[in-house]
């Protein structure tokens, strides 16, 4: 899903380009005002799981502190074939190309189609996108160069430059073209698919037990740690098996062992450990070209941490990088399912194995409290809609899920219904 950020006088025109796109579905944010900015933003990231922006360089200025550091956008702007299609518009106009006065463009795609057209430099006017720079001061740079040149027209790239001149001055908004929004938008398609890719690629995790010679029951101890990665929700998709006498070996993606890491930074799995069984453990994670390589990498990163005083991980790969140490934050997990006695359980309650709720609560967990659709968890769990529906209403008769609103997600059609998981408050009241 991939959020445009559009003027309301430019949706038909993003709507053009986005139609040569199959196998994505887009989620728009319109605004009339700049000052609206902001709250359409918030509202696009609240109620849609976008795995991907497109919007324009006033949008990006307004909401860049918003948009979530790991989500791939793309500023799409006008280029140097719109300028030049403006002035093409002018010229049919029979206004003359120059003196002109020209906004947001960089001086260096002025001068590049200036070139080409063989255009008077010296009598174009530029004004550079400046983010922190209002409608109004833009509006008083082309009045300025109007009252001195006499100029019958501007080019400009801000939607409300035309209502800041009252419409005294004829303006020719120089936007991207759908050939230029397309180009765009199938370039942040493309980025999505390979991040996507390469949160899918191999990758092997090896847990060992420490100090085996401090173990009085070492075989009680290996197990005891693979059963906590079972029970352990973030490690619910993952294929998990004892290897040799003290270490247990984790198959899964890349993008699992990252979350569970919080981008490689620390493993709280192994603070419960030390809490709950009294052990030692470190682990270390391999991503490699191939199965083989990548338990090969995963081994050398957990005899590598073995060499550090406090449990720890390090991530190895193929091309030769290292990343660690992971420390163990003091505070073990949030909550493990020790046992497997709530989850079974609740499980139980709605009529769901306990595998299937044991990857809810992962979902859960990553989600942060963002509501989402029955269509978004049937994705995520790689099930049809129709499944994904009765999932929902499954979850809905046992009290592990709240309806918190309904989103639009097409022009057509009824709204459709977002949710809030609420397994983790059962889970806790269960205990």
């Amino acid at each position: 899903m991939i959020g445009l950020v559009v003027h309301a006088s430019h949706r038909t025109r993003f709507a053009e380009a986005a139609s040569t796109l199959t196998g994505v579905e887009f989620a728009w944010a319109v605004y009339e005002r700049e000052d609206e900015i902001r709250d359409r933003v918030s509202g696009l990231l609240r109620e849609h799981r976008l795995d991907g922006l497109l919007l324009g360089l006033v949008p990006y200025a307004r909401a860049r502190d918003l948009i979530p550091a790991d989500l791939p956008v793309t500023v799409t702007r006008s280029a140097a074939l719109d300028l030049a299609l403006a002035w093409a518009r002018a010229r049919g106009n029979g206004w003359p190309a120059t003196p002109v006065s020209v906004d947001t463009f960089t001086t260096e795609t002025i001068d590049e189609v200036a070139t080409a057209l063989d255009l008077d430099r010296t009598a174009i006017a530029a004004l550079p996108f400046d983010p922190d720079q209002p409608v109004a001061e833009v509006a008083d740079f082309h009045r300025e160069q109007l009252a001195r040149t006499g100029a019958p027209y501007v080019i400009s790239v801000r939607m409300g430059v035309a209502a800041a001149l009252d419409g005294r001055t004829a303006v020719l908004h120089a936007l991207a073209t759908p050939g230029t929004i397309r180009a765009d938008l199938h370039e942040l398609a493309l980025r999505i698919h390979t991040k996507r890719a390469d949160g899918q690629r191999f990758a092997a995790a090896l847990f060992l037990v420490a100090k085996p010679e401090q173990s009085s029951d070492l075989d009680r101890a290996r197990v005891g740690l693979q059963h906590l990665l079972l029970n352990t929700p973030a490690f619910a998709d993952a294929w998990i098996d004892h290897r040799g006498a003290r270490g247990v070996l984790v198959f899964a993606p890349a993008s699992l062992f990252e979350s569970v890491t919080s981008h490689w930074v620390g493993l709280p799995v192994l603070a419960e450990a030390r809490e709950t069984l009294g052990i030692r453990a470190v682990a270390g994670f391999g991503i490699g070209a191939s199965a083989r390589l990548s338990v090969t990498l995963a081994e050398r990163a957990a005899a590598r941490a073995e060499q550090d005083a406090d449990p720890g991980a390090y991530l190895f790969t193929g091309d030769g990088m290292t990343i660690g140490p992971m420390g163990a934050p003091a505070a073990p997990l949030t909550y493990t399912y020790r046992e497997h006695g709530e989850i079974e359980r609740l499980a139980g309650r709605a009529g769901l194995s306990p595998a299937t709720l044991s990857r809810l609560a992962a979902i859960e967990r990553n989600l942060g409290g963002q509501p989402l659709s029955p269509a978004e968890l049937a994705r995520t769990l790689g099930i049809t809609d129709p499944s994904g529906r009765r999932l929902i209403r499954k979850l809905t008769s046992a009290d592990l899920v709240v309806e918190t609103g309904s989103a639009q997600e097409s022009r057509k059609g009824r709204p459709t219904r977002l949710y809030r998981l609420a397994i983790t408050p059962a889970l806790d009241t269960t205990r």
